[in-house]
């Protein structure tokens, strides 16, 4: 691949955009790539969790507009925007924890990018923005979704509004993020939380991740009714069977996803 790269250790899988010169800035080129290997994630029962991050010390400035943006040659904007939804919908449809790593910039698709992830966690130096007023456009990459599922709908509209950008301090003060460590600490916070993901139940962890996003679309009687269905799903398992046994033997238990 030309744009990213893709680590795989331990049942984590670490996804780094790679374009230092642009900040990360993603081209056409770098969404085909995220796409992909977000579905191949998807599909692949050795990875436990992801971890998202980019190089250079920098997450993610958006999308390339010097390259284009979304825009692909010979085609409508609103058909090349399609393929910005695709990648936003791979990502959020990833059934595993999925852990946001952010240092320097995070910003316009870059921010909501890091936002899709069930966590975001980031160094004391990030900053994030949804610059996206300031470029005359309007929020993309699922925005308008998360955004507000993070932080609220009046605070949303005050970022989305004015595109102005915040500290790490200010983000995780609002709720934007999970998490903010020292840089020099960012690495070992993130994998001590990736490694306990990946130790985890897989199927009773994707469970609970779909019923929480779910989880302003249904009513109380529904979101009971599926954590019923859930439930009777993990009672099914090897995995629950294994938590059972490994409490009343006093051990950790050895998830396998079966």
């Amino acid at each position: 691949m030309e744009t990213i790269e893709v680590f795989r250790e331990n049942g984590i899988v670490t996804v780094t955009m790679s374009r230092p010169a642009k900040k990360n800035a993603a081209n056409g080129t770098m969404w085909d790539e995220l796409r992909d290997t977000f579905k191949e994630i998807a599909n692949n029962a050795d990875d436990r969790g992801m971890i998202l991050t980019g190089a250079g010390g920098e997450f993610c400035s958006g999308a390339d507009l010097s390259d284009g943006g979304a825009r692909r040659a010979n085609t409508h904007a609103l058909a090349s925007m399609r393929n910005i939804t695709d990648v936003a919908m791979s990502l959020a449809r990833i059934p595993q924890p999925t852990i946001a790593k952010v240092r320097g910039v995070a910003v316009g698709a870059g921010c909501n990018m890091a936002l899709m992830c069930d966590l975001v966690v980031c160094s004391d130096t990030a900053r994030f923005a949804e610059i996206f007023a300031k470029r005359g456009l309007s929020l993309d990459f699922g925005g308008t979704w998360v955004l507000p599922r993070r932080i609220g709908l009046h605070k949303a509209k005050e970022l989305a509004l004015f595109g102005d950008i915040i500290s790490a301090q200010e983000a995780e003060r609002i709720g934007l993020v999970n998490h903010v460590e020292q840089d020099a600490e960012l690495d070992a916070f993130v994998d001590n939380w990736a490694a306990k993901l990946a130790a985890g139940p897989p199927i009773a962890l994707a469970q609970s991740k779909r019923m929480l996003n779910n989880a302003m679309n249904v009513t109380l009687e529904q979101a009971l009714e599926d954590e019923g269905a859930a439930q009777a799903l993990n009672f099914g398992t090897k995995d629950t069977a294994e938590a059972m046994a490994a409490f009343l033997e006093k051990r950790v238990p050895r998830f396998n996803g079966r």
